[in-house]
C-alpha cells in the first residue's frame, strides 16, 4: 500500500527514474498497480532499453496493451529493442544516444552533452551520422569523445573531429564479446551499427554491468566498510 501511495505521489519522470533502479519483481509489482494510461506514460519516460526489459517480463497480453497505449515513436523503439536477444549488444543498447550530423559544431555537441537528463555514459561521446538523425540513422561516420570537444574551438565542425578507428559493435554481438570490447578499448559507451552501416543505438557500461552481476544484486545490502576494506 505504501509503495502505491509513493508511486502515485511521484511525477512520471521521477517514477521512471525510480523504476529503473529497482529489482525486476518490484518494477513489475509497482507497474501493475498503476492505471494502464499512467503505466504507459511512465514507460515512455523510461530509457527505451529499461522499458523493453520491463515489458519483456510481462504477459504477452499486458505487454501489447501497454505498447498500444504508448506514443507510436516510443513504442516503435521499444519493439525494436525487444526483437533482439537480451544478452546481445542489440538487447543491451539504448536507442537514444547523442546523434549529430557532420556539419554540427562543437558548440552544438557540447549543448547536447550538457543535457541534465543524460547519464554520464551517454554524455561521454557523440555519434556522428548522415541524416536521418534518429536511430536507425543514415551512415554512421564515427564518434567524438567529449574531452576532444573541450579541446577544440566551438565553431569547429564535428565531422572534422570524428574518430573512425574504433570498430562498432554489431547488434548480435554476445555479452561476453561486448564485455571484452569495453575492457579492450577502455570505454563507457559503444556504438551499435547494423550491416548497412546505420547507427542503431549505443551500449553503456552500466547496462553491461547490470547483466554481468547476479540478478538480485540490487537487493544486496551495500556495506561501506567492505568497500573501504577492499
Amino acid at each position: 500500500k505504501r509503495r502505491a501511495e509513493v508511486a502515485a505521489a511521484l511525477d512520471d519522470d521521477r517514477l521512471a527514474d525510480v523504476l529503473e533502479e529497482l529489482p525486476e519483481d518490484d518494477q513489475i509489482e509497482i507497474l501493475g498497480k498503476l492505471k494502464e494510461e499512467r503505466a504507459a506514460d511512465v514507460l515512455e519516460a523510461m530509457d527505451p532499453d529499461d522499458a523493453a526489459d520491463l515489458l519483456s517480463e510481462l504477459p504477452e497480453e499486458d505487454k501489447e496493451r501497454l505498447l498500444t497505449l504508448m506514443r507510436p515513436d516510443d513504442a516503435a523503439d521499444v519493439r525494436r529493442l525487444m526483437a533482439y536477444e537480451e544478452r546481445t549488444a542489440g538487447g543491451l543498447m539504448t536507442t537514444e544516444p547523442i546523434v549529430l550530423r557532420p556539419d554540427a559544431t562543437v558548440a552544438d555537441a557540447l549543448a547536447r552533452v550538457r543535457q541534465q537528463d543524460l547519464s554520464p555514459a551517454l554524455a561521454a561521446q557523440v555519434y556522428v551520422c548522415r541524416p536521418p538523425d534518429e536511430t536507425p540513422t543514415g551512415k554512421y561516420l564515427g564518434t567524438v569523445h567529449f574531452q576532444r570537444l573541450l579541446r577544440d574551438p566551438p565553431f569547429t565542425l564535428v565531422g572534422a573531429l570524428v574518430d573512425s578507428d574504433l570498430p562498432p559493435l554489431g547488434p548480435a554481438t554476445p555479452l561476453p564479446a561486448v564485455t571484452s570490447y569495453f575492457a579492450a578499448y577502455n570505454l563507457v559507451a559503444a556504438p551499435v551499427v547494423d550491416e548497412s552501416g546505420s547507427l542503431l543505438g549505443a551500449v553503456t557500461v552500466d547496462d553491461v554491468l547490470d547483466h554481468l552481476l547476479p540478478e538480485d544484486w540490487r537487493e544486496t545490502e551495500f556495506h561501506e566498510e567492505g568497500v573501504q576494506g577492499g
